[in-house]
């Protein structure tokens, strides 16, 4: 509670320091030139400074490392940013010129229980969209135990998977138009019959052939019939 109740309080900027200490080690580099230019913040070296102070980094000339104590809260903050990337890219499908900043934005109204909601909501992703790996915490632990997501979407469900349509995340809006027609709607009940040419599911006693870009697009909760 503690390292929560810290984290909450930081500032934004201050997280963003961290962040950039976090991306420039991960790209072999822990020099403060290249750890300021990535945070792009005017006063970048005097937070560096303060997060020194304050114990999170460890500066030896001219370099910048984060403490045990610093690493463990750049963690979190990484894995925040990377998950509201890949939700904001993927499910609510902005494009990748606004991504960066609206994350940028969005990570820092994200607790703790609704981080772990949303890696839980897109499959527990090991990377983000770039292929940068996303650090796990307790649900991916969790997930690694029962094996499978909660939520997946149609592609990557197995030959003979079911499930139930959780959320619809169409590029074109008239696609949620011709789905509803044929049945292919949020709580209702598909099976996975086929992936080759096409992607063939079965919504009652409908079935319906898509391309790969809308099986993508929908997003099922696995039920009982896909353990």
């Amino acid at each position: 509670m503690m390292a929560r109740h810290r984290r909450g309080q930081r500032e934004q900027r201050e997280q963003e320091m961290l962040e950039a200490v976090w991306t420039a080690a991960e790209d072999g580099s822990s020099g403060i030139g290249e750890i300021t230019k990535r945070a792009g913040l005017a006063d970048a070296e005097d937070l560096l400074k303060k997060l020194a102070v304050e114990g999170l980094v460890a500066i030896e000339e001219d370099r910048a490392l984060l403490t045990e104590t610093g690493e463990r809260e750049a963690r979190e903050i990484i894995r925040r940013h990377r998950l509201a990337e890949i939700l904001l890219h993927q499910v609510m499908d902005l494009g990748e010129d606004s991504v960066e900043t609206e994350a940028c934005e969005f990570e820092h109204s994200l607790n703790p229980e609704v981080v772990d909601s949303i890696c839980t909501l897109l499959g527990h992703p090991r990377t983000c969209q770039h292929g940068k790996p996303i650090p796990s915490a307790r649900c991916c632990d969790k997930f690694r135990t029962d094996v499978r997501p909660i939520v997946q979407r149609v592609s990557d469900l197995k030959v003979g998977q079911s499930g139930r349509i959780t959320f619809i995340a169409p590029k074109h809006h008239s696609r949620l138009d011709r789905l509803g027609c044929l049945g292919v709607v949020p709580g209702a009940e598909v099976r996975l019959h086929q992936k080759f040419p096409s992607f063939v599911i079965e919504v009652g006693e409908t079935t319906v052939a898509v391309d790969r870009e809308i099986a993508d697009e929908i997003f099922v909760r696995l039920g009982p019939a896909a353990s």
